[in-house]
């Protein structure tokens, strides 16, 4: 124990997740991350383990171990052993304790399955099956032309609506920024638009109370008109998946995808040339109806 900090387990825990918020991290990343350290530190009160200064790197590799033999997938465990990488790297840096016993522990090996992007008959179908119902047929027409987030859909303000563009505000550990719109998005806009109730409320997609459409609710409406359209496996952010694999096989830059998109790194957008690498425009691209 340095610098008089506490260096039980729980306390530990409690500041990286202060730490975390201080840094303005998104709520869904807060979320994992405290139920992924509650795992481990749950692990470690079994063993008798409750100071941070006692954690050996044996006892990291037999968390991991019982995460296995529980059955989490090898992604799983990996994901929640870069959320223990993280707290031990943080109490180090933090001088609350000397050593990080997690650094040399590996990670199970899976394999990265590839981005779900529709197919030219599938981006058809969802399209014709929402046609009729104006708001969810907007959402999905964004989604599609300009691979916004679902969570930046949903936040999306009248007054954020230029003629050539959307103008994405800041929020949580995401950078504002300027989304193009094309000719198909223009459209469905100004079809929903029209239609619109005139509300007190600036959200731009709201329910027919006049609240705001949440995130759950545009997932689920999505999700069934999946069904409808009798797309299997598919979930709303492939339609996000689905507009940057496109765009890459249009011959668009990787750099000017990352920054329409919104990803912080570029090997995240890079990944997804695997998908098109080797396959013709004419294979991958769908075309603006």
């Amino acid at each position: 124990m340095t610098n008089g900090i506490s260096a039980s387990v729980d306390a530990a825990h409690d500041k990286f997740i202060k730490y975390l918020k201080n840094k303005s991290r998104a709520q869904a990343t807060i979320l994992a991350y405290r139920k992924d350290i509650e795992q481990l530190t749950d692990f470690l009160k079994e063993k008798g383990i409750s100071q941070v200064d006692t954690v050996l790197t044996e006892h990291i590799e037999e968390f991991k171990k019982d995460l296995l033999e529980k059955k989490y997938t090898a992604k799983s465990v990996s994901r929640k052993l870069n959320a223990v990488k993280t707290f031990f790297k943080f109490l180090e840096e933090e001088g609350i304790t000397v050593k990080n016993p997690a650094s040399s522990v590996s990670h199970p090996k899976y394999e990265i399955k590839a981005p779900r992007i529709l197919s030219q008959m599938e981006y058809r179908a969802i399209r014709d099956a929402a046609r009729e119902d104006i708001r969810i047929s907007t959402i999905v027409e964004l989604l599609l032309q300009t691979g916004m987030r679902i969570g930046e859909l949903a936040r999306l303000e009248i007054g954020e609506i230029e003629s050539d563009y959307l103008d994405i505000k800041a929020y949580e550990s995401h950078k504002s920024r300027k989304i193009p719109l094309n000719k198909a998005a223009k459209k469905a806009l100004e079809r929903y638009i029209k239609i619109r109730p005139k509300v007190r409320t600036r959200s731009l997609f709201i329910t027919k109370s006049g609240r705001p459409f949440l995130i759950r609710n545009i997932r689920g409406a999505i999700e069934r008109y999946f069904k409808i359209a009798g797309i299997e496996s598919a979930k709303v952010n492939d339609l996000r998946h689905t507009f940057i694999a496109h765009q890459l096989a249009a011959g668009n830059s990787v750099v000017l995808i990352q920054r329409l998109v919104g990803h912080k790194r570029l090997s995240t957008t890079e990944r997804y040339l695997d998908f098109v690498k080797g396959k013709s425009q004419e294979e991958i691209k769908i075309k603006e109806l």
